[in-house]
C-alpha cells in the first residue's frame, strides 16, 4: 500500500471515530458517505470506488449504534409508499379482470341474443305476404 493510501484511510478512520463520537470538525455531522468524505478531507469518489470497505465499515459501525442514516430512512419511507401503491394497483386490477369476465359474458349472451333475433326475423320475412293496395283492377 502507497504511503498517499495509508495516509487517506488514517484520516478517514479519524473522520470515522470523530462523526460517530459526534465531535465532527469539519462536516455537519450526518452518519453519512458524503459527510465522512468532507471530514476526512477526501473527495466521495474515493470512499465509494477506492476505499469501498472502510465506507461498509462506517455504514456497519452506525447500524451497530442503532442509529439510521437519513438516506436509509427516506429509502425505507419510499418503499412503504410503493408497496401501499403496489397493493392498491393490484386490488384495482383484481377488480378489473373481473369487471371485463363479467363484460366479456355479457357480450356472448348479447352476440347469442343477436343471432336469434335475426333469425326470427329472417323466418318472419318469409312468411309475410303484402297485401293489396286496395284497387281494383275493374275499375
Amino acid at each position: 500500500m502507497s504511503r498517499n493510501n495509508t495516509n487517506e484511510r488514517d484520516k478517514i478512520r479519524a473522520a470515522m471515530n470523530r462523526l460517530l463520537a459526534g465531535a465532527p470538525l469539519k462536516s455537519d455531522g450526518a452518519l453519512a458517505v458524503v459527510a465522512l468524505a468532507v471530514e476526512a478531507n477526501v473527495k466521495r469518489h474515493v470512499l465509494t470506488h477506492r476505499h469501498t470497505d472502510l465506507k461498509n465499515e462506517f455504514y456497519a459501525k452506525v447500524r451497530a449504534q442503532g442509529h439510521v442514516p437519513d438516506s436509509e430512512k427516506k429509502l425505507r419511507e419510499e418503499l412503504k409508499r410503493t408497496q401501499e401503491r403496489l397493493a392498491e394497483v393490484l386490488e384495482d386490477n383484481k377488480r378489473l379482470k373481473a369487471d371485463t369476465e363479467t363484460l366479456a359474458r355479457i357480450v356472448n349472451v348479447l352476440e347469442v341474443e343477436n343471432e336469434q333475433l335475426r333469425g326470427e326475423q329472417n323466418r318472419t320475412r318469409s312468411s309475410v305476404v303484402p297485401l293489396p293496395t286496395g284497387r281494383r283492377s275493374s275499375d
